[in-house]
């Protein structure tokens, strides 16, 4: 619980829990956390984002796998073992699904915004984003200015429309994270490749995706659900990697439906 800086929000009805991206950290959700009250919420850091927390351990979060820990001990830290509504986005949406192969009977539903279980490009069967080189490229540059490197991603993750709101947001939160931490989840984050898994995945999902997102193409959310079962995809026409920051109303709109269907009606119909 202080490790990650658990949050807890009202103790009725099911239990929401909240995972955020790379770089960001638990302030992110506040404009849609607000609007679902009824919910026992539930958001936390992972270890070495945001400002402070336990030391952190670079062999422990050299890949995804630390982060599911990270995911899992919150819930055991809670007590939780079923029922779970599971809101993630971006790297944590892969997180939140290695988490639901883990544990199936943990989590009733996902809802994964501007989910990619990889960011490379892998012709000729899937345009995840990048080329290799591309992300050595910006790795690199973290390892040599990381306020420089903050400054330019923040706004392209924000989307050019958003690129001073939600991109002065970001940069500050890239800003306050340890960059050693940083540097370990970029790289655990942009070369995972977690496609291999999605067969494994039983849990329902809910795909939101940016219809303008240059770190996950809508080819990468076609893919997604063409390769996971119980799965629906909604097109949310923004831009930029962070609705949930950018635009909360449409993703509190796209998740309000998801969330009242019964367990039974949450099997997508055949493709």
């Amino acid at each position: 619980m202080k490790r990650n800086r658990v949050t807890v929000v009202g103790n009725d009805g099911p239990t929401m829990l909240y995972a955020h991206g790379f770089g960001c950290n638990q302030a992110m959700w506040h404009k849609v956390s607000g609007a679902f009250g009824e919910y026992r919420q539930v958001l936390f850091d992972y270890t070495g984002s945001g400002a402070g927390g336990a030391p952190f351990d670079v062999r422990r979060y050299a890949s995804l796998d630390g982060y599911v820990q990270d995911l899992l001990d919150v819930c055991d830290a809670l007590g939780l073992t079923e029922g779970v509504r599971f809101v993630g986005h971006s790297v944590s949406c892969s997180i939140g699904l290695l988490a639901s192969i883990a544990r199936p009977a943990l989590f009733e539903r996902m809802i994964l915004i501007a989910p990619s279980p990889c960011f490379l490009n892998d012709p000729p069967d899937y345009y995840g984003g990048f080329e290799r080189e591309d992300l050595a490229a910006l790795l690199d540059m973290m390892e040599q200015n990381y306020i420089g490197w903050a400054q330019y991603l923040a706004p392209v993750v924000a989307g050019a429309a958003q690129a001073e709101s939600t991109g002065a947001e970001l940069a500050a939160s890239f800003c306050s994270t340890d960059p050693l931490a940083a540097r370990t989840f970029a790289r655990a984050t942009f070369f995972a490749d977690n496609r291999a898994d999605l067969a494994a995945v039983t849990v329902p999902s809910l795909l939101l995706q940016h219809r303008h997102d240059a770190l996950a193409p809508l080819a990468v959310g076609n893919y997604l659900h063409a390769h996971m079962a119980n799965s629906r995809l909604q097109v949310l026409d923004v831009s930029g990697h962070c609705a949930h920051m950018s635009h909360p109303d449409l993703v509190v709109a796209a998740m309000r439906p998801y969330l009242s269907l019964t367990a039974d009606s949450l099997v997508a119909p055949s493709r």
